[in-house]
């Protein structure tokens, strides 16, 4: 597996990652819900500055979008999860910050463990998400 910085020509492809990787992992999630933040991902995947992609061989399998040194997002394809991608993604943040900041949906506890398991720590809780639904946020924060 290798990282590379995403195309602009790969936004579709990274949403469709996206979706089957919630629909894989957030059953908390309303199924109106999820159709409401589907325009706001591909308006995020179509406009982030600072987008890597995780390839097995040529194939994209995820991907991780920061601002500075918050994760914003970070995706597997469903198939690939708990096979060490998700963790090289972090290497490599950790590589080019020496801190890290990222917001964790609190009942997607498979993600708040790969979080804790890479070193990051609870720093505090949010009862709504960043669009104002009940989906609680754990902010999380590693330090080199």
């Amino acid at each position: 597996m290798h990282i590379r910085a995403a195309r602009s020509d790969e936004s579709e492809l990274l949403h469709a990652i996206w979706l089957r990787s919630v629909r894989a992992t957030h059953d908390f999630v309303a199924a109106d819900d999820l159709q409401s933040f589907i325009p706001l991902v591909r308006t995020y995947l179509t406009t982030a500055t600072d987008l890597d992609v995780l390839c097995d061989g040529d194939t994209v399998i995820g991907f991780m979008g920061m601002t500075g040194s918050q994760i914003d997002i970070l995706f597997l394809e469903p198939d690939h999860l708990r096979r060490g991608g998700g963790r090289l993604l972090i290497d490599h943040a950790r590589a080019r910050h020496g801190e890290l900041t990222v917001d964790c949906n609190e009942q997607n506890v498979a993600a708040c463990r790969f979080y804790a398991a890479c070193g990051f720590v609870v720093e505090g809780r949010s009862p709504l998400d960043t669009t104002g639904r009940p989906y609680p946020l754990v902010h999380m924060r590693w330090r080199q």
